[in-house]
């Protein structure tokens, strides 16, 4: 899990930096594209493209929506942003998936839960730095909306797995995104540039390498053994942030990060305890 968060951190790295020379949905359209030769050619391979096959148009058509918001409002914060700012802000998915599983999923949640939530969402504020004179500023705007997309779009993932393969729902998901993304970055849509094919390319590595080993982590362990180290994305962008474009982190990072990682550590071990069942699914 931990090699797997520093190859996304990674793939995030290579996408800010194409975001400095095309739009958002332009970058979010070639990131897809780069993705799906790694998710088509296994299954061709084993002669599995049956599982691509969708049942739930509709839900797998509202996630290729979702993630079009997701992917466009995260390159949009990787490039107005620090790496490891937007991952502070974007680390608030897990809050609102546990707020959201409310009205979409009926669970409930109890009252220290939602205490716990709004310390997490506290914490963006700090992270936010919103004063009189200076609100929150765009790129935060575009992590914040990523992140909630992210939430409500995970919430639908619990449902398709009712009806649909993890291979559909993955490939339906980027396929749609691409494909949206694409059309929307039409009107504005820049030659790609000769030395940028390589970056291209190495978000499609990163990326594949990164859900190959997300998936045998949960494989080979707990949702609630793994799902902490999610996390360290935080340093990863920090320690990329440093190496590549000499950027330091705020204190308000640190104080605003640690608030929201200690409230997410805290519903883990929580739900682990509480509902042990439910902890130890993927």
């Amino acid at each position: 899990m931990l090699v797997a968060v520093g190859a996304f951190a990674a793939m995030d790295a290579l996408l800010k930096l194409l975001a400095g020379a095309y739009s958002p949905m332009q970058v979010s359209a070639l990131r897809g594209a780069a993705s799906v030769p790694f998710l088509v050619v296994p299954l061709l391979l084993t002669r599995r493209l049956h599982e691509l096959k969708p049942v739930n148009w509709r839900l797998q058509l509202l996630r290729g929506v979702l993630t079009v918001i997701v992917m466009g409002g995260f390159v949009y914060a990787v490039r107005e942003l620090s790496l490891a700012d937007a991952y502070g802000l974007f680390l608030i998915a897990p809050l609102v998936v546990t707020a959201l599983a409310v009205p979409i999923l009926g669970e409930h949640v109890d009252r220290t839960r939602w205490i716990v939530i709004g310390i997490g969402l506290c914490g963006a504020l700090v992270m936010l730095r919103p004063t009189g004179t200076n609100l929150v500023s765009l790129g935060a705007l575009g992590a914040l909306l990523s992140a909630l997309a992210y939430a409500v779009s995970a919430l639908t993932v619990r449902i398709l797995t009712r009806t649909d393969t993890t291979a559909s729902i993955v490939f339906w998901a980027i396929g749609l995104m691409t494909l949206f993304c694409g059309l929307l970055a039409l009107p504005d849509w820049r030659p790609i540039r000769p030395g940028d094919w390589l970056p291209i390319a190495g978000i499609g590595v990163f990326g594949a390498i990164a859900q190959h080993l997300l998936t045998e982590a949960f494989r080979l362990a707990p949702a609630s053994v793994i799902a902490p180290f999610e996390y360290t994305a935080l340093l990863w962008g920090m320690l990329i942030d440093w190496a590549v474009w000499s950027v330091f982190p705020s204190a308000h990072l640190f104080v605003g990060g640690g608030i929201v990682i200690a409230s997410g550590l805290y519903l883990i071990w929580r739900e682990r305890n509480v509902n042990p069942l439910a902890a130890e699914m993927p």
